[in-house]
C-alpha cells in the first residue's frame, strides 16, 4: 500500500509539472543574425502564450540593456522609444522593431519581454551582428605620365585594423604597394615611393599614382583587415596608355612613284588610315605592320604608295585613331602646303630686305643733310 502510495504521488507530480509548462509561455527568437550597415533591418521575438495568458505589454532592450522601444498590444498610440528604431508590422503573439540604418553601434544583443498575465514576463534574446563589404570602382584607364587615384571603401572603419593595396601585373605576380594602420602613417615600398600616395582612411581608402607609367597596368587589390571577420577584399583594374604622336614622310622609290610612310608609337597600337580626296592615283591599298616595342608599345607603320603628281593635287592625309583619344589625329601630306609656306617665306624675305634698304638710303639722306648744314655753319 505505501508503495502504491508513492507512485501515485510520482504521477501526480509528473502531470503538474506538465501542466504547469503548458502553462508558461516561451519566446522563441533567431539566436544571430547579420545585417548591412547602413540599411535598415528588421529584428523579431515571438511568444507562445500558457492557457489562460493574455498579453499586457511588449519591450524591447538594447544592447546596453536600456529600453529600445515599449508598446500596448493593439495601441498604437503607446508606442515610445528611441528615434531611430520603428515598431514593424508582426503577427499575433509575437512582436517586431526595425532599425532605420544600421551602424556599427547596433551591434550586439537585444533583449525582447513580454509581460504576460497572470504568468509573469517572458523574454527571449537575440544578438545582431553588423556587416560590411569592400567596395571599389569599376575598371579605370590612365595615360602614361598623368595622374590616376583608384579607390575603395569599406563600410565599418571601427572593425579595421589595416588596409593593404596589392598589385598583380599580366604575369600573375603580386606585390605589395601601400598600406595604412590605425595610429600610423601610410607605409609606400620602395619601388613606389615618390609617385604613390595613400590616404589616411580606415574606410574609404584612395591610392593615388603619379606619373602613371605603362609597368603600372594590371590590376590592385585592397585588403581591410578586419575583427573578428578577417580579411575582406575587391579589386579594380588599370589600363595604360601611351598615346601616339604620328609621323609621316614619303621617298621616291621609282620616277613618278612615291611611297609614303606614317608611322605611329603607342599602347595598345593605333589604327592608321589613309585619307586621299581622290583615290585613282593610288597604286594599290596601303601595306600595314606592327613591331613590339621593348617598352610595352607597339609601332604600327602604314605604307601607301601613289603617283608623284597625285601630292601635289589633292589632299592626302593620315589618320591616327587611338584608344586614348576623343578624336583621331590628322596629318596632311600636301605639298601644297610646302608651297605656299616657301612662296610665303620668299616674299617676306624680299619684303624684309626692301624695308632694311629703304632705312638704309633714308639714314644716307639724312647724314648728308647733316654734313652739309656742318658745311655752312
Amino acid at each position: 500500500m505505501t508503495r502504491e502510495s508513492s507512485v501515485m504521488r510520482c504521477l501526480q507530480l509528473c502531470v503538474s509539472l506538465l501542466v504547469a509548462a503548458r502553462l508558461q509561455g516561451k519566446v522563441t527568437a533567431p539566436e544571430r543574425q547579420e545585417a548591412a550597415v547602413e540599411l535598415p533591418f528588421t529584428l523579431s521575438c515571438m511568444v507562445s502564450k500558457g492557457r489562460g495568458d493574455s498579453l499586457r505589454r511588449v519591450r524591447w532592450l538594447d544592447v546596453k540593456n536600456q529600453t529600445l522601444l515599449t508598446y500596448l498590444p493593439d495601441q498604437k498610440d503607446s508606442v515610445s522609444g528611441q528615434q531611430h528604431v520603428e515598431l514593424a508590422s508582426s503577427p499575433k503573439d509575437s512582436s517586431a522593431i526595425t532599425i532605420r540604418r544600421v551602424s556599427f553601434r547596433d551591434e550586439g544583443c537585444y533583449t525582447c519581454i513580454f509581460d504576460l498575465y497572470p504568468s509573469g514576463s517572458q523574454e527571449g534574446r537575440t544578438c545582431l551582428t553588423v556587416t560590411s563589404r569592400v567596395t571599389a570602382e569599376g575598371n579605370k584607364t590612365a595615360v602614361s605620365g598623368k595622374a590616376v587615384a583608384l579607390s575603395c571603401s569599406y563600410g565599418l572603419p571601427e572593425k579595421v585594423h589595416q588596409v593593404l593595396w596589392r598589385h598583380t601585373a599580366d604575369r600573375g605576380e603580386s606585390s605589395p604597394v601601400a598600406s595604412y594602420a590605425k595610429r600610423s602613417d601610410p607605409m609606400i615600398e620602395p619601388p613606389y615611393q615618390e609617385r604613390v600616395w595613400l590616404t589616411h582612411s580606415l574606410s574609404t581608402s584612395q591610392l593615388s599614382i603619379r606619373p602613371v607609367s605603362v609597368q603600372d597596368e594590371g590590376c590592385y587589390t585592397c585588403e581591410y583587415n578586419t575583427y573578428p571577420e578577417g580579411l575582406k577584399s575587391a579589386t579594380v583594374c588599370l589600363a595604360v596608355f601611351v598615346l601616339p604622336k604620328p609621323q609621316v614622310s614619303y621617298k621616291n622609290t621609282s620616277p613618278g612613284v612615291i611611297e609614303a610612310n606614317c608611322t605611329a608609337v603607342s599602347r595598345p597600337p593605333a589604327e592608321i588610315v589613309w585619307n586621299v580626296e581622290r583615290d585613282n592615283r593610288t597604286m594599290g591599298p596601303p601595306v600595314t605592320s606592327q613591331l613590339q616595342q621593348g617598352d610595352g608599345t607597339t609601332l604600327v607603320i602604314s605604307t601607301l604608295t601613289v603617283q608623284s603628281g597625285l601630292l601635289k593635287d589633292v589632299s592626302v592625309k593620315c589618320l591616327v585613331h587611338h584608344k586614348g583619344l576623343e578624336s583621331p589625329i590628322a596629318v596632311s601630306m600636301n605639298t601644297k602646303i610646302g608651297t605656299a609656306l616657301a612662296i610665303l617665306i620668299s616674299v617676306t624675305t624680299v619684303a624684309s630686305l626692301l624695308v632694311i634698304g629703304l632705312c638704309f638710303c633714308l639714314w644716307k639722306c639724312f647724314l648728308r643733310k647733316d654734313e652739309g648744314v656742318v658745311q655752312e655753319q
